[in-house]
């Protein structure tokens, strides 16, 4: 219970939660966009006449 208390009320356990807080949205971002770039279909790139 302690630690919880100082994580919620000192200025150090406040940047910790913040830091915590700003990995897990940038993780979520992250998967978001890689499960957007998962469904693309594949390019098939420039194609060249000879």
């Amino acid at each position: 219970m302690k630690a919880l208390q100082d994580l919620l009320s000192t200025d150090y356990g406040l940047m910790s939660l913040i830091g915590i807080i700003m990995m897990v949205v940038g993780l979520a971002g992250a998967f978001v966009v890689v499960k957007k770039k998962m469904a693309q279909p594949d390019d098939p790139g420039p194609k060249f006449d000879n």
